[in-house]
């Protein structure tokens, strides 16, 4: 998976060629010192090149795939025939919400200049912050089609865990730390937390921040039902836990699975609230919420639909946790959740 992110299949020279003519004029090469044709990286929507202006800017070009836009909505309807047809999700489960949202998304992710904003509403927001770098958003060499940033010296997010434990813990708290300010100080994230969207500088232990394509301003009701949420969780309060897991949809009220479905919750803090510290290198929370996740798929629990807001951040929480988990950390988790819900 690790060199898929980096390794996809790219476009040849002349195609390259032929998008960045039409971004940037035929003339572009005038400006340039020099122009690496072979990416550094290469993924499913556009590849990574590194260059240096005439102007001595040295610069990441990521460079959209030709027509990949206009293949989304078929692409994502074929996905959805496959999912249907593979039988893993129960007949009468709705698929349709969650297809749109992911056409939606895949659409706001092709759009660059949509991205550089968001990539300097990020920097503006961790101006100051020491543990973070993220790429200058260059508009003048930028497009639609075409994101121009400076580049950022960094090696994969993974090679941390062969650092000291100190060092794994903090970086796995900055990034936990970072995730909890974009809920509840921020109102904005960067719902994406594939490993490849974070590097690590041995030099000076700064954490490249990367690809804001998929960053998105949150719902308030969402922010707070998780205030709410985890604040009955860290008190132990059942009456307003029920209450918020409502709020969120997580459960419906009066189902059938409620009661295990909180019993997972319940779980979870437990596991936050047993120690000053939760070592995430422990796998038998993991182990437990996966055990009780299948007996629930085999008796025909369907999950209820939930705000797509509530769906992303579950998507950041859970790669925070995987990354925590890959860097074998121990963080004062419970501190870093009461800082911003009680």
């Amino acid at each position: 998976m690790a060199r898929l992110r980096y390794q996809a299949h790219f476009m040849p020279p002349k195609q390259l060629r032929d998008v960045l003519n039409r971004a940037w004029g035929a003339d572009w090469r005038k400006s340039f010192k020099s122009f690496n044709v072979r990416p550094i990286a290469a993924a499913s929507i556009g590849q990574v090149h590194r260059a240096t202006l005439k102007d001595g800017r040295d610069v990441s070009i990521k460079v959209q795939y030709p027509g990949i836009a206009r293949s989304i909505d078929s692409d994502v309807a074929n996905v959805a025939t496959l999912v249907r047809m593979s039988g893993l999700l129960p007949q009468s489960f709705d698929l349709a919400p969650y297809i749109q949202e992911a056409r939606s998304q895949l659409h706001e992710e092709t759009d660059y200049e949509r991205e550089g904003q968001y990539m300097r509403c990020f920097a503006d927001l961790l101006q100051g912050d020491e543990a973070f770098k993220i790429p200058e958003f260059y508009a003048d060499w930028s497009t639609p089609e075409v994101l121009t940033m400076s580049f950022l010296e960094g090696r994969p997010i993974e090679a941390v865990s062969d650092a000291t434990s100190e060092e794994r813990n903090r970086v796995s708290e900055a990034l936990v730390n970072l995730t909890l300010r974009e809920v509840f100080e921020f109102g904005m994230m960067q719902s994406d937390p594939n490993f490849a969207n974070y590097r690590y500088n041995p030099s000076n232990g700064k954490i490249g921040l990367l690809d804001f394509g998929a960053a998105r301003a949150l719902q308030p009701s969402a922010i707070d039902g998780y205030v709410d949420l985890l604040r009955a969780g860290l008190l132990e309060d059942g009456a307003a836990l029920r209450k918020a897991a409502i709020q969120l949809k997580l459960i419906e009220g009066d189902g059938p699975f409620d009661d295990r479905i909180l019993g997972m919750i319940r779980s979870v803090f437990e596991a936050i609230l047993s120690a000053n510290e939760f070592d995430f290198s422990d796998l038998t929370l993991s182990h437990r919420l996966n055990k009780e996740s299948m007996a629930l798929v085999e008796v025909g629990y369907i999950p209820p639909q939930v705000p797509m807001d509530v769906l992303y951040l579950q998507r950041k929480i859970g790669g925070m946790f995987l990354l925590a988990t890959r860097l074998n950390a121990s963080l004062p988790v419970k501190m870093l959740l009461e800082k911003y819900v009680i």
